[in-house]
């Protein structure tokens, strides 16, 4: 399957059976970070975006671990998840230069992707703010007895703030099914996270909260299924939350137009050389799974689709400016009435 696929998001997250297709989720959300940062000087995006190229193992690692009917709550810093689970390339690109055609209809932008069909709850933009939605969700999930469990996606800067011990502590004593997924690519926006960490491993954290902590290679999307999907049965199995750390490395700066001269000479060209996408290629290879070669003709091919799907992107309307209110309403005070904020 290729992006320029107009599947829709379940037959998406289906294709991530086939190990060639997470291979080629990997480029396709490579591809469409580049493209974005490409259409933000452009001048195409209203607002900030938050790229996490160099975390595509993690993505796809959670999203191939996980039903479609289990939900996800994650970051600003959700583009590869959403593609990873699902959303098409064009509900992505779509939201993020502000387009009807985009997941949300082009009134939540860059931070605030959803898509109900994969699981995918809405992004947010305070940091943390994933960690006790997924205990809602997740004791939601109890309460019906339905076997789903919640996932949490957060960075290691979220691991110092009170949400995350409130939400571990909560979801330990509740014995809750939901798997907290920490990305730590060493930086809590610009500041590295031994000036703002005395522990290097986040993992440690779990044994306070009497749960398994796991160290993971973030790189090697084999890996993080693996861990995934035992945290995943076991959440399923009634025996409560965990905590995985995923070890990676996000190879832009923390925003837009952040060039990340605060990094130590050298630290990126290592991390380069432990590329998700080409440590996967190579073991395709291996596996015959994968030609020589076979891997740049896929990124040419992604390349290609996803400038078709930015032309039609680009060629859509931007919402109505009543959009913004279109989904807001309550209950009159004299009665059942229903009301929207514009029109009141």
């Amino acid at each position: 399957m290729t992006v320029s696929d107009s599947n829709s998001p379940l037959a998406r997250r289906e294709a991530l059976r086939n190990r060639r297709d997470q291979l080629q989720r990997m480029v396709e959300i490579r591809g469409v970070e580049n493209r974005i940062q490409k259409l933000f000087a452009e001048g195409h995006v209203r607002g900030s975006t938050h790229l996490a190229n160099g975390q595509e193992a993690v993505s796809v690692g959670i999203a191939r671990s996980i039903d479609p009917d289990d939900v996800v709550t994650c970051t600003y810093r959700g583009h590869g998840h959403a593609l990873a689970l699902g959303v098409t390339p064009a509900g992505v690109i779509g939201e993020i230069c502000g387009r009807t055609i985009g997941c949300a209809g082009g009134v939540g932008g860059s931070m605030h992707l959803v898509e109900p069909s994969v699981g995918l709850l809405p992004t947010a933009a305070i940091i943390g703010a994933g960690l006790p939605i997924a205990c809602g969700a997740a004791m939601a999930a109890r309460a019906r007895k339905n076997g789903r469990v919640a996932v949490s996606i957060f960075g290691d800067g979220s691991a110092n703030i009170g949400a995350f011990h409130e939400a571990l502590n909560f979801a330990a004593i509740n014995k809750l099914p939901v798997i907290f997924v920490c990305e730590n690519n060493l930086y809590g926006e610009y500041t590295r996270i031994q000036l703002s960490t005395p522990i290097e491993d986040i993992a440690l954290r779990a044994s306070g909260y009497n749960m398994p902590g796991i160290i993971v290679d973030g790189q090697d999307v084999d890996k993080v299924a693996e861990a995934m999907a035992e945290a995943v049965q076991r959440a399923r199995r009634g025996e409560g939350p965990s905590l995985l750390e995923m070890k990676t490395y996000r190879y832009s700066g923390h925003s837009r137009s952040d060039p990340a001269t605060y990094r130590p000479a050298g630290e990126l060209d290592r991390w380069l050389k432990r590329d998700p996408i080409n440590i996967f290629a190579d073991r395709l290879i291996a596996e015959q799974a994968l030609s020589p070669g076979g891997l740049e003709q896929m990124q040419a091919e992604t390349n290609e689709a996803i400038e078709q799907v930015v032309a039609e992107v680009l060629d859509s309307p931007a919402p109505d400016m009543r959009e913004i209110f279109a989904h807001v309403s309550g209950e009159s005070p004299g009665g059942d009435q229903r009301w929207s904020f514009w029109g009141r």
